[in-house]
């Protein structure tokens, strides 16, 4: 896959589902980090983490010329905000909460200048046109853009067909979480209910030739969704990752109340094995 390839080209270069993680964490080390993994693409998140516009750029360009696919999560569907994703140079957007067909148009209105849309113009002020310095930018922006929208609502889940209708989208991605919240379920994202409910949003997606996505750690159910036939999944996440690696650290070493002191492995004596 090409550096910044658009989420269409990163689709179509696989002849297999794209695997990917969030970047939660607002680092720039962490995200390129994660950059040099090995997967397909990465969430940067600005919805439930600590981003603004400044992290995001910065995270942006330490992950550029890394073989892999970035994704910018913005907190809300907000044309302002998407204005601003887009002029730091976001090519992929996934834009949470989106209930109705209405919001989906939005969001691909959002994407794209006049006439097709509402985006404002600053090309020559904007890292995504590299200072007017990329060759007929407004001209071919609509090809380098790409929008998914993010069904996490029993609404939304109603609506699925007429949503997944909506000319310009690139995919829908599937949010387990909130979807069991919004179905009473909180907590609970291997609910039957939800999982027949985000096994039948990827049927209509397939149905309709939209690429589906999904949010699944547990790795049953990420094989699960895969095998009905979601195109990208996201399986980890890097705050995620290191509580938990810390977490296992720490009951290796630290001795639980009333037992007795432990060490660690040593290769040779005196000296700590890494």
């Amino acid at each position: 896959m090409e550096p910044d390839a658009g989420f269409a080209a990163a689709l179509a270069a696989h002849d297999r589902p794209l695997a990917g993680m969030w970047v939660c964490s607002g680092s720039p080390l962490i995200a390129e980090l994660c950059a040099g993994s090995g997967l397909d693409w990465l969430l940067i998140d600005a919805e439930h983490s600590p981003n603004g516009l400044e992290s995001l750029l910065a995270q942006l360009q330490a992950v550029h010329g890394y073989p892999i696919l970035p994704v910018v999560r913005p907190p809300v569907l907000d044309p302002v905000i998407i204005k601003q994703y887009l002029d730091l140079g976001t090519q992929t957007l996934l834009v949470p909460m989106v209930d109705t067909a209405e919001l989906a148009e939005l969001a691909v209105r959002s994407v794209h200048y006049p006439p097709r849309g509402i985006r404002g113009v600053g090309s020559a002020l904007a890292r995504a046109s590299r200072w007017n310095r990329t060759p007929e930018y407004l001209a071919t922006a609509a090809e380098r853009i790409s929008v998914i929208v993010q069904i996490e609502s029993a609404e939304a889940v109603e609506n699925i067909e007429s949503i997944v209708a909506v000319d310009g989208l690139a995919g829908v991605f599937l949010g387990p979480s909130d979807l069991a919240a919004s179905m009473g379920h909180l907590g609970l994202q291997d609910h039957p209910e939800v999982i027949a409910a985000v096994e039948h949003c990827i049927a209509v997606a397939v149905a309709a030739g939209v690429p589906a996505g999904v949010n699944a750690f547990a790795e049953p159910l990420a094989r699960r969704y895969l095998a009905a036939g979601a195109a990208f999944i996201l399986v980890g996440a890097d705050v995620a990752l290191l509580a938990r690696a810390s977490e296992a650290l720490a009951d290796r070493y630290i001795p639980a109340p009333g037992q007795p002191g432990t060490q660690p492995s040593t290769g040779e004596p005196g000296r700590a094995s890494y």
